[in-house]
C-alpha cells in the first residue's frame, strides 16, 4: 500500500513531465516541482526554498563541476580552429577508397573528436560542416550522409570526457575518472556497431556509397604526418594518461587539455584571438545550460529522496523473482521511451537517482550503469519526436529535410540495440578499465 509520501511523489513526478511539455525549460521545471513538492512533504515552506538556494550555490561554487567548462573550452578550441576538419582529412586519406569508407571514417573521427569534446551537439555541427560536403561529393545519398552523422555524434557522449558521464557521476557521487575510463572500451563497442552496420548497409544497397579515390601508401604516411590525428591521439593520452595514472583530478586533466589544444593551434598556426573569443563564448553559454539543469536535478533530488520512492522502488526489484537480463530489459524499455521525449542529460538527472538503487539491487556495478545507461539514452537523440542530433544535423545542412536524416538514421538502431545487450552480457566492457585505476 502506498504511503502519503510516495502519493506526493509520484504525483510531483507526474506534474513535472506536464510542465516539461509546456515548453518551461528543463532546470526550472525541476527547481518548481522540487521544490513545491517538498513544501507538501515538509510543510515548511523556508526549507524547501533551502534547498533552491543550497543546491544552486553547491551546484555553482563545487570544485567537481568545474570540470565540465574544462573539457567543453577543449572541445571548442578544436572546432573553431579547424583542427577537426584536418582531422577529417587525415582519416579520409589512410582508410582508402572502399565502399562506404567515408561513413565509416566518419565515426572514426566522431570518436577521436568527441575526446577533445564530450558534447554530441558539437561533434555533430561540426561533422556536418567537414564530413557532410565530402561524401556527397562522392555521391553518397542524403539518408547515409546525415544519418551516419547523426549517430555517430552519439559517441562523444562517451568517449572521455563525456558531458552525460560527467553529469551522472555528479548526480550519483560515482568517481568521474573512473567513468572516463569505463566509457573508453563501451564506446570502441559502440563505434565498431556502427560501422559493422554502415558495410551491411552498403552491402545490400550498391548506389547507397559509392567508393572514394584510393591514396597510395606514400599519401596516407604524408595525411598521417601532416595531419592533426597524432597530436591530438598524443594530447588525449596524456589528458587521460595522466587521470588514469593517478597524476591528475579529472578537473586538472580537463586544465591539461585546455593548454595542450591551444599550444596545439598555435604550433599549427590556427589561433587567433577571435578563434579563442568565439570558443570561449561557446563554453560560456553551454556551460550556464548544465550548471542550471545541475542546479535544477539537485533540488528536484532531494525531493524525490523525501519521497523514499527510489529506496522502496530498489527493495520491489530486489525481491522479483525474476532474472537480471528481464529487470535490464525493463528498464532499458524505460529509457527508450522517456528517450524519445527528453534529451540526454536532464533525463540522466531525472531517472539515474531512481534506477541506481535498483541496479546496485540486482549486483550490477554503478560504474556499468553509468556507460549502459550512456548508451541507450544514445538512441533518443536519433529516434522523433526529441532526436537532439536529427535536429542539429538538419539545422546545419540546409538541403536536408529532417524526415531524411531521421529516415537516415533508422538503421543504427539496432545497433545501439546491440552494443546494449553486449554490454548486459559481458558488463566488463564498462568496468574492466576501471579496475586498473589505482
Amino acid at each position: 500500500m502506498m504511503t502519503t509520501t510516495t502519493v506526493i511523489g509520484l504525483i510531483g513526478l507526474a506534474i513535472f513531465m506536464l510542465v516539461l511539455f509546456t515548453g518551461l525549460p528543463v532546470s526550472i521545471s525541476m527547481m518548481l516541482c522540487g521544490v513545491v513538492g517538498s513544501m507538501f512533504l515538509l510543510r515548511r515552506p523556508l526549507s524547501a526554498v533551502t534547498f533552491l538556494t543550497e543546491g544552486t550555490i553547491h551546484t555553482f561554487t563545487s570544485y567537481m563541476t568545474s570540470v565540465a567548462p574544462m573539457f567543453m573550452l577543449m572541445g571548442d578550441l578544436a572546432a573553431e580552429s579547424g583542427l577537426g576538419r584536418d582531422l577529417f582529412t587525415t582519416i579520409q586519406k589512410v582508410v582508402g577508397g572502399r565502399k562506404g569508407v567515408l561513413a565509416s571514417a566518419c565515426q572514426v573521427v566522431c570518436a577521436i573528436f568527441g575526446a577533445i569534446c564530450g558534447s554530441g551537439a558539437a561533434t555533430a555541427s561540426m561533422m556536418c560542416r567537414v564530413a557532410y560536403p565530402e561524401m556527397r561529393r562522392y555521391n553518397y545519398k542524403a539518408s547515409i550522409s546525415t544519418g551516419c552523422i547523426a549517430a555517430g555524434a552519439s559517441l562523444a557522449t562517451l568517449i572521455p570526457p563525456s558531458l552525460p558521464l560527467i553529469t551522472y557521476g555528479l548526480a550519483t557521487e560515482t568517481s568521474i575518472g573512473k567513468l572516463f575510463l569505463g566509457g573508453i572500451l563501451t564506446g570502441i563497442l559502440l563505434m565498431a556497431c556502427f560501422i559493422v552496420t554502415i558495410q551491411i548497409w552498403v552491402f545490400f544497397d550498391k548506389d547507397l556509397a559509392p567508393a572514394a579515390e584510393k591514396t597510395t601508401w606514400k599519401e596516407k604516411f604524408f595525411a598521417l604526418k601532416n595531419g592533426s590525428l597524432l597530436q591530438i591521439l598524443l594530447l588525449f593520452a596524456l589528458a587521460m594518461g595522466g587521470l588514469f595514472a593517478g597524476w591528475f583530478t579529472p578537473t586538472e586533466a580537463g586544465t591539461v587539455g585546455v593548454v595542450g589544444m591551444l599550444i596545439l593551434t598555435i604550433v599549427s598556426r590556427k589561433f587567433s584571438f577571435q578563434m579563442l573569443f568565439r570558443a570561449i563564448k561557446n563554453t560560456l553559454v553551454m556551460s550556464g545550460v548544465i550548471y542550471c539543469l545541475l542546479a535544477g536535478a539537485t533540488v528536484f533530488g532531494q525531493f524525490f529522496t523525501l519521497t523514499r520512492i527510489p529506496v522502496a522502488l530498489g527493495t520491489f526489484v530486489a525481491g522479483l523473482a525474476l532474472p537480471k537480463l528481464l529487470i535490464i530489459l525493463a528498464i532499458t524499455v524505460i529509457y527508450l521511451i522517456l528517450g524519445c521525449f527528453i534529451d540526454t542529460l536532464p533525463l540522466m538527472l531525472l531517472t539515474a537517482p531512481i534506477f541506481l538503487p535498483v541496479i546496485r539491487a540486482l549486483g550490477y556495478d554503478s560504474l556499468w550503469f553509468g556507460c549502459y545507461s550512456v548508451v541507450i539514452m544514445g538512441l533518443g537523440a536519433i529516434t522523433p519526436p526529441v532526436g537532439m542530433s536529427c535536429y542539429v544535423v538538419s539545422s546545419v545542412v540546409d538541403d536536408v529535410r529532417l524526415q531524411t536524416v531521421f529516415k537516415g538514421s533508422l538503421p543504427f538502431v539496432m545497433a545501439f540495440v546491440v552494443a546494449a545487450m553486449l554490454m548486459a552480457i559481458f558488463p566488463g566492457f564498462a568496468t574492466y578499465l576501471p579496475g586498473l585505476m589505482p
